[in-house]
């Protein structure tokens, strides 16, 4: 499928003017920063990126290309023990998939590691950071609690050519990992514990993915990540809300050293979706506990995940730009995600016919062997698509759900005596019903065959497929990951408690024979079934596999 770039100028025509659009508004409305728009997406290294990374993805090259300026992309790889350059790659192809570029931006912390440490000692020189020796379980009790000041470190007032000579000895290597960190020296009575003279630098002997073994100590998430945007020149540094609480540390942090500018941290809650899990942490549990086939399994909310499955990256846009940027926590209905692909898919995907659990019907009035051709429309959405002829024979399959021999009240479908009319090909009417004597399970239905001019009252249309033409093919057909809508609300129980022992079935189908040309990604709709894509992992030439991509209604 067509991976069509989001426009810039029909984004900017219905977008809703959200806080943060305001907040730009006013800021190129004043010549603040000459009017320019810088903004970054900055993923850590660690994991695939999920459905809740599309959103900042979204926004974050969204505002960009809406106001004709730039996004960075951006790595916060300030922690080797978690990261690796398969989730680089990984986070490359997902971002490109949404159908955003950083052109020439493309930077990670890690370029910016001799400068960090240059500003780590510009702070100590300034009389506004220290070497400490408290462990991280000591200092966590002198940090004390919100309703309580904290205490200060005996190392708070070390001189500070102490405490540069030391720095500069954590980072020759010379003492152990965890022996001593550098602090920032701030205010150990603020409300706010992050102010509590938070740790900058940690000594921690890993091997980096892109320095090595160069360096031993690596600077904190906080005081990368503000100074990254610094030497970059963005303008708007627009993060999470759980970032709200680090805003001032951000703000300290740059005020207190030589950096070029001072970006602007605006914060706006995350997504939560329901039925799903939003942590790597928690997501890369479920890989490497084979509770799902990878980072990529279709069940799973990652974008590789879902480009698997095929869920198509505009419908993910729309998504993004439908649930709105705000400043509260919620808890958004995975359905709306799933009607947004379902809209999507309905506008371009072909119909094609397939039957994921046959029954064979042996059409009594039709000669053997003989075949009638019909024509089927191939997507009623889309003139040009046309029709595609297919053969009508003596034997088809069609549903077994379709059929039942005590039909309930209200059953409309197949039934002794009944009749229901074929998608293109006319009607037929159930005369008899063929068992096996053994089992008593039905192995044929004998129907009597009308063509499409006849008068025949019915109530139902059912799909079928030829018995002789068709093929057979695997398909896989989803459920939710998980059994409840927050699989966290209960602390009692692990997540993984949750997960549905069913949310994976693999079935073989028999479907046109023209479904077999299927390249990886083509994307269909099964009539009356759902929308089906052919898997791009398991698929071979001439053998598609097929995963649900979402059912045709909620």
């Amino acid at each position: 499928m067509k991976n069509e770039q989001p426009s810039a100028n029909e984004s900017e025509a219905t977008a809703p003017r959200h806080f943060i659009r305001q907040a730009i508004d006013r800021d190129r409305a004043a010549g603040k920063n000459e009017g320019r728009v810088i903004t970054r997406f900055p993923p850590e290294p660690n994991g695939y990126l999920h459905i809740g990374h599309a959103k900042s993805i979204c926004l974050n090259f969204g505002l960009a290309q809406e106001y004709g300026g730039r996004c960075h992309l951006r790595y916060d790889d300030t922690n080797p023990a978690a990261e690796d350059v398969e989730y680089v790659d990984a986070i490359e192809a997902d971002v490109r998939w949404l159908g955003f570029d950083w052109g020439e931006h493309h930077y990670f912390a890690s370029n910016y590691f001799e400068q960090l440490y240059t500003y780590a000692e510009e702070l100590i020189e300034n009389g506004k950071a220290y070497v400490c020796t408290l462990s991280p379980e000591v200092f966590k009790d002198y940090r004390g609690v919100p309703t309580r000041p904290g205490k200060e470190s005996p190392s708070r007032n070390r001189p500070v050519a102490e405490s540069l000579d030391l720095l500069r000895r954590m980072r020759s290597g010379e003492f152990a990992d965890g022996e001593y960190v550098l602090r920032a020296k701030i205010d150990m009575a603020s409300p706010n514990l992050h102010m509590r003279d938070p740790v900058l630098y940690r000594i921690k002997r890993f091997h980096h993915h892109r320095t090595g073994d160069q360096w031993c100590i690596y600077p904190m998430y906080d005081f990368a990540h503000c100074i990254s945007d610094a030497i970059e020149g963005i303008t708007h540094s627009i993060c999470t809300l759980e970032f709200e609480v680090h805003r001032p540390l951000y703000d300290w942090i740059l005020d207190n050293i030589s950096v070029p500018c001072h970006p602007q941290q605006i914060e706006f809650a995350r997504l939560n979706l329901s039925y799903t899990v939003m942590s790597k942490r928690r997501l890369l549990q479920l890989v490497q506990e084979g509770r799902v086939e990878g980072w990529d399994d279709p069940r799973m909310p990652t974008l590789c995940g879902m480009r698997r499955r095929g869920y198509p990256p505009a419908a993910i846009r729309q998504f993004c730009e439908t649930i709105g940027v705000t400043k509260f926590d919620s808890t958004t209905e995975v359905e709306l995600l799933e009607h947004c692909v379902r809209t999507d898919l309905n506008k371009h995907a072909l119909r094609r016919m397939a039957v994921l659990d046959p029954i064979k019907v042996v059409i009594t009035n039709f000669p053997d062997e003989s075949e009638r051709m019909v024509n089927a429309i191939n997507n009623p959405e889309d003139e040009q698509a046309g029709t595609r002829p297919m053969a009508f024979t003596q034997e088809i399959y069609i549903e077994r759900a379709d059929f039942a021999e005590e039909p309930p009240p209200k059953y409309f479908r197949l039934a002794p005596g009944k009749s229901v009319r074929l998608r293109y090909a006319g009607f037929i009417t159930c005369e008899s019903v063929e068992k096996d004597e053994a089992t008593g399970e039905i192995r044929a239905l004998h129907c009597r065959w009308d063509p499409p001019e006849t008068k025949v009252k019915v109530k139902a249309t059912i799909h079928w497929v030829s018995a002789t033409q068709s093929q057979q093919a695997e398909v896989r057909l989803y459920q939710r990951l998980f059994t409840v809508a927050d699989p966290m609300e209960d602390k009692e129980r692990e997540f993984t408690d949750f997960l549905n022992p069913d949310s994976l079935r693999v079935v073989e189908a028999r479907v046109e024979p023209t479904l077999l040309e299927a390249a990886p990604g083509d994307a269909f709709q099964f009539e009356r079934t759902g929308y089906f894509c052919a898997d791009h992992k398991l698929s071979q030439p001439g053998q598609p596999v097929f995963n649900q991509v979402v059912a045709l209604k909620a």
